[in-house]
């Protein structure tokens, strides 16, 4: 496992969500930029003209650029750059853009079908399949085959039983204190990483 410099995709992209940050904290109340570049899935079932500024379909996106606070921006760059780099040096920088847009959409994806009503902001959706393809392409824990499953995927399904398992005790910690984390997000999320880290593997060394 090579610690060297941090790529140009995990830079850019930690980039540009710190400047959308700071232009949030002095332009826009929380609340407004929530609704407006947030993931709202009730603008996939009814037409509301006055959050149109961005196109929904777009929003999964533009909710990563969105955050709650500091500590939820600092929480996800961390993590970010520490499973990024690895991930991105591994896989180029392009494939790792791919990873995180398509957590991006995973993510809201989950959200969605879970029947939230609550606007979802932050990277961590995105971010969580950065750390789910970095769980894959480094985990060193050995699976054993069973049934029609292969020792991959069996692999693959523990990993994503423990991340499920931390997700639940976050759910647990964060209930009473007005934050809402959204676990169908970030379980969306992993779920992506997982599924495209051998394939993005395999193209990057072919």
């Amino acid at each position: 496992m090579q610690d060297g410099p941090a790529g140009p995709a995990l830079r850019i992209i930690a980039g540009l969500t710190i400047v959308a940050w700071g232009l949030q904290m002095l332009f826009w109340p929380l609340e407004y930029a929530a609704l407006v570049a947030g993931f709202v899935p009730a603008r996939f079932v009814m037409d509301v003209p006055a959050l149109d500024i961005i196109p929904r379909f777009l929003t999964p996106l533009s909710a990563t650029l969105v955050h709650g606070g500091f500590l939820h921006l600092l929480m996800n760059l961390l993590t970010f750059w520490y499973c990024g780099k690895l991930v991105e040096h591994v896989l180029g920088s392009g494939r790792l853009v791919t990873l995180y847009v398509v957590g991006a959409y995973g993510s809201a994806g989950l959200q969605y079908l879970v029947g939230s009503d609550q606007p979802m902001i932050g990277a961590s959706g995105a971010i969580s399949a950065v750390v789910g393809a970095y769980a894959m392409l480094f985990s060193t824990s050995e699976a054993k085959s069973w049934g029609p499953f292969s020792a991959e995927s069996m692999r693959a399904l523990w990993l994503l039983a423990g991340w499920v398992g931390v997700q639940w005790l976050i759910g647990i910690a964060s209930a009473g204190s007005g934050y809402s984390v959204a676990i169908a997000a970030h379980i969306g999320g992993f779920i992506a990483g997982l599924v495209l880290a051998k394939p993005l593997l395999y193209r990057a060394s072919s």
